[in-house]
């Protein structure tokens, strides 16, 4: 008997499954964006805000990706991914890292739609719950084909 291969999120290039995941989340009621998130940067090194205008779907769905591929994340853990080198002009660049309250927001947004969880073991974090995976998985069968 043939043993048949769960296709994971991880076999999908990043792009695609992040730019699909996006149209996916702005459908949903749960994830909208925040009327001060036209008017934030994503992180101190930035300059300006961010010029898509779905910018913020396409972050939480790059999120969600993160916390299937790492499994327990923390927005601490999250704020040092998302973030960058900030020009400090004639000084050398520096990391800093992604604002905190954007992360923080998607994952209350996440939260509320069911699809991630905190833990509660001593590895703290949030994780995904059994509905988030198999939103996920079924969106990369559904590339795969």
């Amino acid at each position: 008997m043939a043993k048949i291969k769960k296709i994971t999120p991880r076999e999908i290039p990043a792009q695609v499954f992040i730019e699909t995941l996006a149209i996916r989340l702005k459908a949903m009621d749960e994830f909208k964006m925040p009327e001060w998130a036209n008017f934030v940067k994503t992180g101190i090194s930035r300059l300006r805000p961010p010029e898509k205008e779905d910018w913020w779907y396409i972050r939480a769905a790059s999120i969600l990706r993160s916390v299937y591929t790492r499994g327990v994340v923390g927005v601490s853990r999250l704020r040092t991914k998302y973030g960058s080198r900030k020009e400090r002009g004639a000084k050398p660049e520096k990391t800093y890292k992604a604002s905190g309250k954007i992360i923080r927001t998607i994952l209350q947004q996440a939260t509320k739609a069911g699809l991630i969880e905190h833990t509660k073991e001593k590895k703290t974090g949030r994780r995904l719950t059994k509905k988030g995976k198999e939103f996920l998985e079924a969106l990369a069968v559904e590339l795969k084909k």
